[in-house]
């Protein structure tokens, strides 16, 4: 009997298509591995496994199935978008247990496109850290489970990881889909602003949050980023050689780079020369109020966010940086601090076409009540590790996760692609030539 669990969405929308196998029998055995394995993995919220296999019924009933890019495939969604049925909780006591009527429309083009939605992961409270814990759960590393997933979209990273699922939704405010997508050995991207529908929470952090896939190959990610975007798909480049700068330098001023990830950028450097592109060393010019700029918006977008709930619902670290955010909104909302990021940063980009950074400065912290610790502790431990995302956020540019190398500690090593608007397509395509040439293992040996 041929298993499902650990092939790719690509496979298994063929299989089903080809009637070699059904949706029935791949959700249900993604179903079994969730429940033999997510006692130490913690990434879900809520797994749905009645309604997963009554659904995954109603796909294979349908008569059309050579039109779905997705067929039977099961899928996890980050649970800060709804989904029909079930309660939408942030990662918070201070959020309604209610049902939501309706799929966030990114749901629902996973569900058109014949995904089977088998649960809601968990996340920090209100998506606000990068690491995933707090009193729904704790997200861990299926690479070393004594290491948190990251955040914010650590349960869903954690779940594709462990090959509970091949694909997972997330979405990414200063890096949540990036981050964890790093730490567990994921392909991700993030796509630029207005490419694929937001609807995250209020206001979307003022146009800095995206939704994207979390995928094991370069190819699932491109499937799932075409049927996110609701058009035709992403389809390759092709278009020859990029040039490609190459930057060790930390966005966020004062954090050293660790060894391995120097390493990984080093090594794809020389990867993506061998496919023919002109690499070179350049730094991007950073301003130095950018740790400011980055702080700022972090917290104004939490204190838009904790509106309407009851405080004394919000774990301190949340209410804490809720306040600090207060008196940053007006700002974040006017936009002038990103344009000015914006107009300083293409220059850069009019002379290279992609920039490669490491995905992260150092492993991720340990799996821990992260939610019972201060707020300076968490910040402090989250701009450590994570200094190279918040930039393409403020700006609203594309930017990837691609799995390069590995830590001494055996977990994976990634480094990190950035474009201009409009660069997902080159993005994916110097991804798939890193995967060509340096192929990584796609799922954490748990077994």
């Amino acid at each position: 009997m041929t298993s499902w669990v650990g092939r790719t969405a690509a496979e298994i929308a063929a299989a089903v298509r080809e009637k070699r196998a059904t949706p029935r029998e791949v959700v249900a055995e993604h179903l079994d591995r969730i429940a033999r394995l997510d006692g130490r993995v913690g990434a879900f919220r809520t797994v749905r496994a009645e309604a997963a296999l009554a659904e995954a019924d109603e796909v294979g009933a349908s008569g059309d199935l050579a039109d779905l890019p997705l067929a039977g495939v099961p899928v996890a969604v980050k649970d800060n978008l709804a989904v029909r049925g079930e309660s939408t909780r942030i990662g918070s006591a201070a959020t309604p247990d209610t049902p939501a009527e309706e799929d966030h429309v990114t749901v629902a083009r996973l569900r058109a496109a014949g995904a089977v939605v088998v649960g809601l992961t968990n996340v920090p409270e209100l998506c606000v850290f990068g690491t995933t814990e707090g009193v729904l759960g704790t997200a861990r590393n299926p690479w070393d489970l004594s290491r948190t997933a990251g955040g914010s979209s650590g349960g869903s990273a954690a779940a594709v990881s462990a090959g509970m699922v091949p694909i997972a939704l997330g979405n990414d405010g200063l890096g949540s889909l990036r981050i964890p997508a790093a730490n567990c050995g994921l392909v991700t991207i993030k796509p630029g602003y207005g490419v694929v529908p937001a609807g995250i929470s209020d206001g979307d952090w003022f146009g800095m949050s995206e939704n994207g896939p979390l995928a094991t190959t370069v190819e699932d990610a491109r499937l799932m980023l075409s049927v996110l975007t609701g058009t035709e798909p992403v389809r390759r480049d092709g278009s020859g050689s990029r040039r490609v700068a190459v930057s060790l330098r930390s966005p966020l001023a004062g954090i050293t780079i660790g060894k391995p990830y120097a390493t990984a950028v080093r090594e794809a450097a020389g990867v993506l020369m061998k496919s023919g592109h002109q690499v070179r060393r350049a730094d991007p010019p950073y301003p130095a109020s950018l740790s400011l700029t980055s702080l700022a918006h972090w917290t104004a977008g939490t204190a838009v966010d904790a509106q309407g709930y009851d405080p004394r619902l919000l774990t301190r670290r949340t209410r804490v940086h809720a306040t600090v955010g207060r008196r940053f909104v007006r700002g974040a909302r006017a936009g002038e601090s990103r344009e000015q990021l914006r107009r300083r940063l293409e220059p850069f980009f009019a002379e290279y076409d992609v920039l490669l950074t490491p995905a992260l400065a150092r492993r991720s912290p340990k799996a821990a009540p992260w939610h019972e610790r201060g707020w300076l502790r968490n910040v402090l431990a989250n701009s450590a590790y994570s200094p190279f995302t918040p930039p393409w956020n403020l700006t609203g540019w594309p930017a990837m996760s691609v799995p390069f190398g590995t830590l001494p500690s055996g977990a994976p090593c990634a480094v990190q692609l950035v474009g201009l608007p409009g660069s997902e397509a080159v993005l994916l395509e110097l991804a798939e030539q890193i995967e060509r040439l340096r192929p990584w293992q796609r799922t954490a040996p748990l077994d």
